[in-house]
């Protein structure tokens, strides 16, 4: 058995699967997100430790006494900051938190050669900017900092005693040289910090560590080792198998994410399009980054009183697409690609007398869509030609969500047997390569299909005056702002 641990947003995921790479049993908590000022996003990472032991001792106890090896994957981003005796000295400032964005401007001056090092325009959403608005906004939690960890990388802590990260998670930082796969001094050095405040890096099938004994015996499970990990995109890429050059996948999470792998270092980050490691060796990623898709679902399931994302999927087929005149614009916490503006805010167009909770729910999953064409866009001016996409998270559960998305995008969605279980299905795999051994090829196979969705031609045409409205819409609710 392998387990695979993945610190998500709202929730942390337990998955075990048993040497055939089926999943022998699962457990899950729930997380909550505090937003105690505006463009603020938080959690206290003891949260996630609690979590995490709460979904570990929800599989069979003896499911857990037979795995023999971990893997992480976690939320990426967060900054969680530790003093010299390893606890946290403020809650963890989120991937979704949008406070840092005139620091951003202050890294990008500071280093001119930003881009070209780490692949990647400077964001609210990254790490580095986080932490340059702590030094000058809590002066004096920021003297106090020892070591700054990601998510999943606190948890691997507080299970090994060890301060390591994969290169998939770190180069989401913004303090990694992409390229050379390391830490960039003249980044850290910008941000007032060295490479001793940073944890080891390891490729994402490699042994950082071993399950400390009180855990071990917590958990009810031998001392195994622990595996590096990944962030949680490059994790799920890895769980459905896209491992090789041109392989895509489609992420309807919380956020939302259109993943392409890659065998070379390929930025374009005019078009706000992120350029990572992935979490195997000599192996890179692009990826188009949208911070809020099946969360616009849960929210506007609560402000129309459905009684969660079923009924509000059944409230919009029974609508239909193109019914009403409502456009809807997802940006609840800000975008990414392509826009890259931590400012913006979500916004419904076009309400009139006979909008109805249906029209509503139809409006969000339109919006969603739309928002996400905007991001293969991206990634096609940069060259990446997408023929499929392979659909995971918890989004993936939705058939009629998936007929929009794929008229929206004119590309065919790919649906995966348990592609719902995510990163931490990927998590347990890169446990299984470093255990036992083999290629990523042979290990990290794609789930059997469970269907496939190919465009419709009718809705093809019934929605595009819908994403051309769309995007018109953008420029009518913040001012254009360069990148």
């Amino acid at each position: 058995m392998f387990l695979g641990i993945d610190i998500g947003t709202s929730g942390v995921k337990a998955v075990a699967l048993d040497e055939t790479g089926a999943v022998a049993g699962q457990g899950t908590a729930a997380l909550s997100v505090q937003r105690p000022q505006p463009l603020w996003s938080e959690q206290d990472p003891e949260a996630w430790w609690r979590a995490t032991t709460a979904a570990v001792q929800a599989i069979d106890p003896a499911v857990r006494r037979a795995v023999r090896g971990i893997g992480i994957a976690g939320q990426m981003h967060g900054a969680t900051l530790l003093g010299a005796d390893d606890r946290p000295l403020r809650p963890a400032i989120l991937w979704n938190d949008g406070r840092s964005d005139a620091e951003c401007e202050e890294l990008e001056a500071q280093v001119p050669e930003l881009r070209r090092i780490t692949g990647n325009i400077a964001m609210p959403g990254f790490t580095a900017p986080k932490l340059v608005w702590v030094r000058k906004h809590e002066p004096a939690i920021f003297e106090q900092v020892e070591t700054v960890l990601l998510p999943k990388d606190y948890v691997r802590l507080r299970m090994t005693g060890d301060k390591a990260s994969d290169l998939s998670d770190a180069a989401g930082t913004l303090w990694v040289d992409v390229a050379q796969r390391r830490w960039s001094d003249e980044v850290l050095s910008a941000t007032g910090l060295g490479e001793s405040a940073m944890p080891r890096l390891y490729e994402g099938n490699e042994i950082t560590g071993s399950l400390r004994g009180e855990i071990a015996e917590l958990w009810g499970m031998p001392v195994v080792p622990v595996v590096a990990g990944g962030g949680d995109n490059a994790a799920g890429a890895v769980g459905v198998g896209v491992v090789s050059d041109g392989d895509a996948l489609l992420s309807l999470g919380t956020s939302g994410v259109i993943f392409v792998a890659t065998d070379e270092f390929r930025p374009n980050p005019a078009r706000a399009v992120h350029a990572f490691c992935h979490c195997l060796p000599g192996m890179w990623h692009q990826m188009s980054v949208h911070l809020s898709a099946a969360s616009c679902i849960d929210w506007v399931a609560r402000l129309t009183g459905a009684a969660g994302a079923a009924d509000l999927f059944a409230r919009a087929e029974e609508t239909g697409p193109g019914t009403g005149s409502e456009i809807f614009l997802p940006y609840l916490s800000g975008e990414r690609t392509p826009h890259n503006d931590a400012r913006v805010r979500g916004a419904f167009l076009g309400l009139d007398n006979d909008t109805d909770p249906g029209r509503l729910a139809q409006a969000v999953l339109e919006g969603v869509a739309f928002a996400l064409a905007d991001g293969l866009d991206a990634l096609r001016d940069a060259g990446t030609r997408v023929e499929s996409l392979s659909v995971i998270g918890g989004g993936a559960r939705s058939g009629y969500w998936g007929r929009i998305i794929a008229a929206a995008f004119e590309v065919p969605l790919v649906y995966l047997k348990g592609g719902e279980v995510g990163p931490a299905l990927g998590a347990a795999r890169l446990a299984q390569l470093a255990v036992d051994g083999g290629t990523p090829a042979d290990v990290c196979t794609p789930p059997p299909v469970s269907h496939r969705i190919d465009p419709e031609p009718a809705l093809v045409d019934q929605l595009a005056p819908r994403k051309h409205a769309f995007r018109d819409a953008y420029p009518r609710i913040t001012p254009k702002r360069g990148l």
